[in-house]
């Protein structure tokens, strides 16, 4: 299925910039909290916690009689990728990647947008596009090598690096799907319904991601829940910013500009969460970081020249 997208306007651009802010803040809060709570956990009780400020106001899409359950292999998908499993290995990634590595690497999400454009959605890719990605690929290996090109060859990934860029397919896959309007115009119109659809399916999925976490089945993290003032605010906040607002956003841009212009601005995840680690956590951004990042923005000004 093709996907036509309009014009950017500020507007949109505007509401593509909100996001990235978002998750940047998302993964320093995920860092800050690592020893606090399982990351698979984390994630549940996020989605959980904005199901339930979500439900007054979109408690009609999960009637019996919704329109949404006619498509619900679809909203399975959603929440399968986009809540279940994007969210999940990005925390899963925080606990061995610091912040900035885990946005960095993030930001290879045009060259999964790009491919799964033009393998699944019949969207042509265009020379600078191409120039664009790999200057974005560059960026990333930079990361993935800590700066030694010479150690490229030996270079042995990090845990959280394999997650991070697992969740960049699922986000791509994710995004793309949103381009589709396959639903009823009465959920898809209704943000809030479109979401907490989502939602819906993604926390079964997140259930059962988090089970398979304290009966020891995924070995990654010692499972123990530290309550407290800091682990509550934590959570309202994934809750609110980057799971409502920023979502509420991503999807807005998606639908007007389409996931290609859409992944570029993904790419301004790392210029905030670098300020927020040297702010938050004491991570000071290296020069490699510098140099990805250089990379990863000609990609994005290569890529968005006509």
């Amino acid at each position: 299925m093709s996907f036509a997208p309009l014009a950017l306007t500020p507007r949109t651009a505007a509401l593509l910039l909100i996001p990235p802010l978002l998750w940047a803040g998302n993964a320093i809060v995920g860092r800050l909290v690592h020893e606090l709570i399982p990351p698979l956990t984390l994630n549940f009780l996020r989605w959980a916690l904005a199901f339930v400020l979500l439900l007054p106001i979109a408690n009609q899409a999960l009637r019996a009689s919704s329109p949404l359950w006619t498509h619900w292999r679809r909203y399975a998908l959603l929440g399968l990728l986009g809540v279940g499993c994007y969210n999940s290995l990005q925390y899963l990634a925080l606990q061995t990647s610091t912040p900035i590595n885990v946005t960095l690497v993030a930001s290879s999400t045009p060259v999964f947008m790009l491919a799964f454009g033009a393998l699944f959605f019949k969207q042509v890719v265009r020379k600078r596009q191409l120039l664009g990605a790999a200057l974005s690929i560059v960026g990333v290996l930079l990361v993935l090598c800590r700066g030694d090109w010479q150690a490229l060859a030996q270079v042995q990934l990090v845990l959280g690096d394999v997650f991070v860029l697992i969740a960049t397919a699922c986000w791509a896959w994710y995004s793309w799907l949103l381009a589709q309007t396959t639903e009823p115009a009465e959920v898809r119109g209704n943000w809030a319904y479109f979401l907490i659809a989502q939602m819906a399916f993604g926390l079964s999925w997140s259930g059962l991601f988090t089970a398979a976490e304290w009966t020891g089945y995924t070995g990654l993290t010692e499972v123990h829940i530290v309550w407290g003032w800091p682990l509550v605010a934590a959570l309202v906040y994934v809750a609110v910013g980057p799971s409502l607002l920023a979502y509420r956003c991503w999807g807005l841009g998606v639908q007007r500009v389409g996931p290609n212009i859409a992944g570029f601005f993904a790419n301004l995840t790392p210029v905030f969460a670098a300020t927020m680690s040297a702010l938050a956590l004491g991570e000071m951004p290296q020069i490699y970081h510098a140099a990805a990042f250089v990379m990863i923005i000609g990609g994005i000004v290569v890529s968005s020249r006509k």
